[in-house]
């Protein structure tokens, strides 16, 4: 069967990462969180005190870092590693999610990242989450899905995500930074936060987890369906 990308753009906390990692294991698809790029990115430059106003010393960074993704049987997820150690709960950080817009929005990072992750849908059969998917990374993807959510109830979400890694969080806080990456994602010059033309929007703000996941998925075999047919 002829395989497709399916690209998953929306706002933070609207359940893309979660939904997407779905749908990839019910297709058989690899899973590529293009959001734990940038927080590992974001990871590896504070650890280098790398200057985010310095190109020379980004160019460097950049260069040293190497990201890929490893299916943990253990826990039933893929867990991404930068330079070769397992990065994914310390990227889930509150202190990683409050710089992260910032260093996304600079062009020589997103460029990049889109380069690595271009490089990884070569072969199709892939789903990717993120920003700027279905815009700029994959424009031609078969399927283009954008997500939101009600913002009190996307709060709630990020606040129950925080605490099942024990991490409490007044929901104040978690809106404030939510609303903060919103303002930032949209409106950056790189790469904003945009609807593609071609997106079927999903609100998953009264669906249930099982029925946004049936929805995207019913939307990618319909796709698969017509190529197979066109082909």
């Amino acid at each position: 069967m002829r395989k497709i990308v399916i690209a998953i753009d929306g706002y933070s906390a609207c359940g893309k990462s979660s939904t997407a990692k779905e749908v990839a294991s019910r297709l058989g698809y690899a899973y590529i969180d293009t959001g734990a790029m940038y927080r590992a990115v974001t990871l590896f430059f504070h650890q280098n005190y790398v200057n985010l106003t310095d190109p020379l010393a980004m160019d460097k960074a950049l260069a040293q870092i190497q990201i890929d993704f490893k299916f943990n049987s253990k826990k039933e997820r893929n867990e991404i590693y930068l330079n070769g150690l397992n990065v994914e709960d310390e990227i889930r950080s509150m202190f990683i999610s409050e710089r992260v817009s910032e260093v996304s929005a600079i062009k020589k990072v997103r460029q990049a990242m889109v380069a690595q992750q271009q490089k990884m849908g070569k072969q199709k059969g892939i789903v990717m989450d993120g920003r700027d998917i279905g815009t700029v990374v994959f424009p031609a993807a078969e399927l283009k899905v954008f997500m939101t959510a009600d913002f009190k109830v996307r709060g709630e979400r990020r606040q129950k995500e925080l605490l099942e890694k024990d991490i409490l969080v007044d929901l104040q806080e978690v809106l404030e930074n939510l609303k903060k990456r919103d303002e930032m994602d949209s409106n950056r010059t790189e790469s904003p936060l945009i609807q593609a033309n071609d997106a079927i929007v999903v609100d998953t703000t009264n669906l249930t987890f099982e029925d946004q996941v049936g929805q995207i998925i019913h939307l990618a075999e319909e796709k698969i369906k017509g190529q197979i047919i066109e082909n």
